[in-house]
């Protein structure tokens, strides 16, 4: 009877996902190499061809997709079995893994994570950061436990749980606009340099939507992955920015910049992302509540 090695099954169905061994690699933070090992040795345990090379890529053999039905299946028993033994301690114990934003990594998660370790020091929580279609992913591939995102996400077998809205408002370098009774609409503020979120991110995708519902597309003089380095931008006299109130909510946050709202208002929802077929643990359970405690504190809803 041969042995299955979980990791490797796991590694098996990320090549699949991702129609490649680079890809599979990349997620996995592994060398190419290391990941081909894998599969081949999984190939030798059960002594049949999973994968095939062809000229796009790889796909699995008509073996292959049997594992991948049957990995999957595997993979909820091993999660129902963890979850059972842990319903024996009265800790709540394992890792919960969450990818989000970089925004809401910086200024929602901090104090949620803290709390969570005050009053449950055996719950280990991984923080994954990426724009909405890498958080997507991963959730798919089971890389990732729960997804906060910005909606709408589009995805496979997702069950998706709004978490509250987040205003956005636009951010001026300190005392540098003699227009500050001036109502900042897309037309309004079209002639002044943007610096904004770089493309595939769902807050980029937001703003860009805005002004094109007012006839206008937004021509940006930067864009910058991180939420901090645009406000630095900002504060630096180079430009102005949208971005959501949650990244200036604190004096400090907003040191240096004035705040303005827009017309028409915009809005972003952020909500929690999982895969349907994701058994919710204790651990998943709790940073869950946890996220609903923080946005209703933040008063974001």
């Amino acid at each position: 009877m041969a042995n299955l090695n979980l990791d490797y099954l796991a590694t098996f169905r990320l090549v699949v996902s991702r129609g490649s061994f680079s890809g599979a690699a990349e997620a996995l933070s592994l060398s190419q190499p290391a990941v081909s090992l894998q599969i081949r040795q999984l190939e030798q345990a059960l002594q049949v061809r999973l994968i095939e090379r062809t000229s796009r890529g790889v796909r699995p053999t008509p073996a292959g997709l049997t594992l991948v039905e049957h990995s999957m299946k595997i993979d909820a028993v091993v999660s129902t079995a963890v979850e059972s033994v842990c319903l024996h301690s009265d800790e709540i114990t394992g890792t919960v893994t969450v990818g989000t934003g970089a925004t809401a990594c910086i200024h929602l998660l901090p104090p949620l994570l803290q709390q969570l370790r005050q009053a449950h020091p055996l719950l280990k929580v991984d923080v994954r950061t990426g724009n909405t279609s890498d958080i997507v992913r991963g959730v798919e591939e089971n890389r990732i436990d729960i997804g906060l995102v910005t909606l709408p996400a589009a995805g496979k077998n997702l069950n998706i749980i709004p978490q509250g809205t987040d205003e956005f408002v636009v951010i001026m370098e300190k005392d540098a606009s003699e227009q500050s009774a001036k109502i900042w609409t897309p037309g309004a503020l079209l002639p002044l340099p943007l610096i904004i979120f770089e493309p595939g991110s769902g807050t980029r995708a937001l703003i860009d939507q805005w002004f094109r519902e007012t006839g206008h597309i937004a021509c940006p003089v930067m864009e910058l992955g991180s939420i901090e380095a645009i406000k630095r931008m900002v504060r630096a006299g180079l430009g102005y920015s949208i971005v959501p109130r949650m990244s200036v909510a604190c004096i400090e946050e907003r040191s240096g910049l004035d705040l303005y709202s827009v017309t028409p208002s915009l809005h972003r929802t952020l909500g929690a992302v999982m895969r349907e077929d994701r058994i919710v643990s204790r651990g998943i359970n709790e940073v869950l509540k946890s996220l609903n405690s923080s946005f209703a504190k933040n008063e974001i809803i």
